[in-house]
This record gives structure tokens, sequence and C-alpha cells, in this order.
């Protein structure tokens, strides 16, 4: 069975409109044979601001509603997700090439975050704060922000819109989502889905989630509409230092998740089997293309020899091919520009001095779709292509003596998202993860740089953008705080001791 055939099959069970997805003018392929699974009418740019002003009716109903009530509709999504798993799951390999467990991962991860969401519900904590001024109460109090503006990337097709929206809900605000024209089947899906747990729930405004379709213009419209009070954007630091200054125009918000050129660092007291697997999966997992892709890696010179000639083994072994048809663990690339980019990278570190082992592509029964056998590169140093993220997998591995000197080479790259070290050497341990050590938003022990999950939160700094989604209190990040003082005596005593007396 074809898979336009399978792709339509499930977006029927899942309850999305044919008319979405058929007759339009913006094509939908599957990176797994290339072949079109759908073809969608964008939006207008007309249609945009449409959408944005339905949101900002919804956000003044809806901030309104409980805390505990909005969690309850969080609740429901929850629970539609649970019925819609294995489904949405599919489609999401499908669409983004993923292995049928990360497929149905991603949407594990989204029923976790609404289950995060509705505790929190309950959890939208203020202060009371100390006064100098007698008769008085100080505190701070948290209020629903406004439109959340969402634009995802391929990747990760419906994971971070549930990271955003379940927050985002439950903290008072609608949802305005764009996501990657390169995912956008999985979008209509989820909006489906939502909008069962909706009719269920049964008193939330219309236009509390609304999902754009289109390209940079439709991103753009949403992004320099004034009455998007927050835009949460995930993708490369070349978008982000488009979005950022726009939105920073008008006086909005963003939350930024952007590159990672994420590194590990092997000691010598490095347990090696673990750290084997660890860096296998974080550098090869889901093709090299998470945000959390480890990409570089230091090892000692005392465990260099013992350790990377089997890396090497397991990149030449490891199995690439069809991940809806085959046991494989590694997929295919999202399309021929990411093969392409790999391709200049690979001969950027050759002309540097690299040695490179693997990185070739693999013959598959489609010459439309890009499977590549990862590619590990030796460095003689962190020069030349190393010093940017390339999006597919590619883990360039460099020797190190200096426990000190190889923390200066770990932060010395302009992404600062997700980091790892395997040590037994407490002192090693404690040094990385203090704030001489990594720079990172994430700073692992061993384990790899990849799969975080939504109880902390997630981001990363510099140009990672220092945005914070999912858990711990990356809620506040989709509220406002405001701090009030109640002056419950007879007096008006001024602080500072500023005396203002008139007669």
């Amino acid at each position: 069975m074809s898979l336009q055939i399978q792709a339509k099959q499930l977006l029927d069970d899942l309850g999305v409109d044919p008319a979405r997805y058929t007759g339009g003018a913006m094509p939908s392929y599957s990176p797994v044979t290339g072949e079109q699974i759908g073809a969608l009418t964008p939006d207008s740019v007309e249609a945009v601001a449409e959408t944005i002003a339905h949101a900002k009716a919804a956000f003044r109903v809806w901030r309104t509603v409980p805390a505990p009530k909005r969690g309850e509709l969080v609740r429901l999504l929850g629970e539609e997700l649970r019925a819609s798993k294995e489904a949405l799951g599919r489609l999401v390999s499908i669409e983004a090439g993923k292995s049928p467990s990360e497929g149905l991962g991603e949407v594990q991860e989204m029923i976790d975050i609404c289950d995060f969401a509705v505790g929190l519900s309950r959890q939208l904590y203020g202060l009371t704060i100390a006064t100098e001024r007698p008769g008085h109460r100080m505190m701070e109090t948290w209020h629903p922000l406004g439109v959340v503006g969402v634009i995802s990337a391929f990747n990760f097709p419906v994971a971070v819109w549930s990271w955003n929206a379940a927050l985002a809900f439950v903290c008072g605000n609608p949802v305005v989502w764009k996501p990657s024209e390169k995912t956008p089947l999985t979008a209509l899906a989820c909006q489906a889905i939502l909008d069962r747990a909706l009719a269920r729930f049964g008193a939330a405004p219309e236009g509390l989630s609304q999902v754009l379709i289109g390209g940079a213009e439709v991103g753009n419209a949403l992004v320099e509409n004034h009455d998007v009070a927050l835009v949460s954007a995930t993708g490369s630091t070349r978008m982000g230092r488009i979005v950022g200054p726009k939105v920073a125009a008008r006086f909005g918000r963003t939350i930024l998740e952007l590159g990672g050129n994420n590194a590990g660092i092997v000691c010598p007291s490095a347990d090696l089997d673990m750290a084997l697997r660890a860096v296998a999966f974080g550098a090869m997992g889901t093709a090299g293309q998470r945000c959390t892709t480890m990409r570089r890696l230091f090892v000692h010179d005392s465990v260099y020899d013992a350790l990377v000639p089997r890396l090497i083994k397991a990149y030449e072994s490891v199995s690439v091919g069809n991940p809806l048809e085959t046991q494989a663990l590694v997929g295919p690339l999202i399309d021929k520009q990411a093969f392409d980019a790999m391709q200049a990278a690979l001969e950027a570190a050759r002309a540097a001095g690299g040695t490179v082992h693997g990185g070739a592509r693999e013959a598959v029964a489609s010459n439309a779709a890009y499977y590549v056998r990862p590619a590990l590169v030796e460095m003689p140093a962190q020069t030349g292509p190393v010093l940017d993220e390339t999006f597919a997998p590619i883990l360039y591995v460099m020797r190190y003596s200096d426990f000190d000197a190889v923390i200066e080479d770990h932060n010395a790259v302009g992404a600062g998202l997700s980091s790892s070290i395997f040590t037994l050497d407490m002192r090693e341990m404690e040094t990385f993860l203090s704030a001489r050590g990594s720079d990172c938003g994430i700073a692992n022990v061993n384990i790899g740089t990849s799969g975080a999950e939504i109880g902390g939160a997630f981001g990363g700094e510099k140009e990672t953008g220092g945005g914070r989604e999912s858990g711990s209190d990356a809620w506040k990040g989709y509220m406002r705080r405001a701090t009030n003082t109640i002056n419950f005596s007879r007096e008006l005593p001024l602080a500072q001791g500023v005396v203002f007396d008139i007669d």
C-alpha cells in the first residue's frame, strides 16, 4: 500500500476533513519514499490576520475561566491522544521519517505534558512578599498573557506544539500554530484530536486553537502581528535571527528554541560501554535530526584508542533503511536540501584535515528519498565545520588531554543547548555542572545529549535563544506577573522613608 493511501486512511481515522489536505497547491511529501502524500491549500496573509482576531476574541473569554477548569480541557486532550496514539504515531513516522518507536514516543511525550499541565493548573503560584510598610501586604499574581503563536520545526512535528499548547491553555491563552511546511498533515491531525476534546469540554470559546498552513510569508504575518503576545519559535538560529528582532521591535515576547551544536566529553574514568551506547544513540538517532543530537565528541587521549575504533565499527554496521518496513535504526533525511548540506559539511571537514568514516548515500528503492550512512569524522582540532551545526548525522571526534582546556573547547561554539560528560570522577562531574563548566541549558552526566523529559525546563543559552518550554517553571513564560500592594491600615507610609505631607 502506498504511503499516500496509508496517510489518507490515518487522516480519515483521526477525523481530518479531506478538503484540508487534497486539491491544494502546497504539496506534502514523505521522506521515507519521497512520494507526495498530500496537497494543501496555504492560508493567505489576510487569513492570518482573521485567525489572530478570532484568537484574541477567544482570549477575552478563556482568561476568565478558572485555571483548574482550563486544566480539565487539557486532561481531555490527554485522553484523546491516548485513544489516537497508534494512528498519530504512525502518521508522524510517515511524514517525518521516524521509526515507529520514535513516532509513538513523540505522541507519548504529548500525553506526558498534558498530565504535567493538568497538575500545573492548580499550581500557578505567586508569592507573598515581606513589606517594609506597616499595615500593608505585598504579593505577586500571575495572569493570562494573550494570544500565543507557535512556530514548529519538522523534526518534532507534534511534540513541540503540545509543549506550548498544554501550558498556554492552562495559563489562560489561545494558541495559533504555524507548523513546518514539511510536516503540515500531523498538525491538522492534532487539531482534529483537540477538536474532539473541545467538543467534550463544551465550554471553550471558538478560536481557542487554530492552525495556519503555509510558508515563510504566513510565519512572518504571525510574527509581525501586534495582537500575538508571545511567539514560541523552534528552528534554526538563522530563523531566530529573523523572528527575534521582529517581535522585539513591537515589544512582544519570544520563546526561542534554536540551534544546538551539542557536545559530549569522555573522561579517563568513563564507563566506555555506557558511553558507546549513549553516543551512538545521541549522534545517530532520528538520523541526526534532533536539536539535541550529539555533534561533537571530545575523548581523552588515554581512552581514545579504546573507544573510537568501536564507535567507527558501530557507524559502519548500524542499520539504515525504510523505518516503516524494516527494523533499521537510522531512517531518512528530511529532503535533498539536508543531504546536500551534509555532503558540503563533510567536504569542508576533509579540507580541514578531517578523516571521514561513512557519510555516503545509501541505495534505496526510491531516488526521491535520501538515506545516508551516518558519518564519524576524526578531526585534528575544533575548526571549520565543527563550529557550525549541520542538521544531519555527523559526529566530529577530537582528542583532548587537559580537562580545563576541554571545557573551554566545549563552550567555544555559538549554540548552548545540550551537553554531556562521561566520568566516574566526582570532581570532573561537579565541575562540568558548575558555573565554570558547561554553558548549556541542559548538562547531563553519564547519559547522552538527547532524550529530555518533560518534567525539566527545556531550552538553551547563547544562540539557542534562551527560551524554556515544557517543565519546571517554564509556565511563567506564558503569563504576565503583577506585583500587588494592599494597604489595610489607616496610615499612608511611603517606601524608602520618603515624606510627602500635604495639609
